[in-house]
């Protein structure tokens, strides 16, 4: 029982990270360009909510529209800010860019709101359900259902719909989407605003259980960075599958040895992914023309 409580929790973390390295995916596919911001909007997303449970006293299932809606904008400023007027420039200074809005927002938030840790209102309740002898937190069960939902609405958007068609010829040929018509600029800041809102509700996710601070951005744009490389640059499901790695090595690993040997371990098989699939466990071999 302690075994299947301790999964679940590490697949609900896990969920929460990879609405993280979706959202830093989608940006890298569409640009080419790495979105060192997006843990800082993790963190602005966590902050946000917690801000707005005092003014909206209401579980943040209810919060969670607005969370959205206010970080997709936050994408859009991104986006005219910190990569359109860099985009024809060397992709280190986007890096820069973005690096640099990190930090404007962390220095922001912490003028605005202060230092001191934050937390979220739950999504449902702070309570636990009893199934067949096995306690689940409620929370737990709706960051799995509520990250599923989202990633599942983006695959459907991605796959069915004529704007997750322009995203996706944006994303794989954007010379090619615009001589088809496609208004690529729209696109890629439409994808932005994708990644922010996808942060936003990581940081409500994760700033329930894990107090929010204005620094918190740097450990979980590493942990997505990591949650990429595992499982392969510009590839969605490895991207899903490398969080939730990532989040069974904390909550699984660290329970039986501790906190460090886990770290230890994930970065000991980060390296052995590197060593031995450098593409990633869902990426394509690049290939060499003859």
């Amino acid at each position: 029982m302690l075994a299947l409580q301790l999964l679940l929790n590490g697949i609900a973390l896990g969920a929460a990270y990879a609405l993280v390295a979706l959202g830093f995916v989608l940006v890298l596919n569409a640009t080419g360009a790495v979105n060192f911001a997006q843990g800082d909007l993790v963190m602005a997303g966590g902050i946000l909510a917690a801000a707005l449970a005092p003014l909206l006293p209401v579980p943040g299932l209810l919060l969670l529209p607005l969370v959205l809606a206010l970080m997709a904008g936050l994408g859009l400023l991104l986006s005219l800010a910190a990569y359109l007027p860099l985009r024809h420039r060397p992709p280190v200074a986007v890096f820069i860019s973005t690096i640099a809005v990190g930090i404007m927002l962390q220095n922001g938030v912490t003028v605005l709101f202060g230092p001191e840790p934050r937390a979220a209102p739950p999504l449902l309740g702070g309570g636990t359900l009893d199934l067949a002898g096995l306690v689940v937190p409620e929370q737990s069960l709706a960051i799995v259902a509520v990250a599923a939902l989202l990633i599942g609405g983006q695959q459907w958007v991605f796959g069915r719909t004529q704007l997750g068609r322009r995203l996706r010829a944006t994303a794989q040929d954007p010379e090619m989407a615009r001589a088809c018509g496609v208004p690529v600029t729209a696109m890629v800041m439409a994808t932005f605003a994708l990644a922010a809102a996808y942060a936003g509700a990581a940081g409500l996710l994760l700033a329930n259980q894990f107090f929010v601070t204005p620094t918190a951005g740097g450990d979980l744009i590493l942990k997505a960075y990591i949650a990429v490389t595992i499982g392969g640059w510009g590839s969605v499901p490895g991207a899903v599958a490398g969080a939730l790695l990532i989040a069974l090595f904390e909550v699984g690993v660290s329970s039986v040895l501790s906190y460090p040997v886990a770290l230890g371990a994930l970065y000991v098989t980060l390296l052995a992914i590197l060593v031995f699939r450098p593409q990633g466990l869902f990426g394509e071999v690049a290939r060499r023309r003859a």
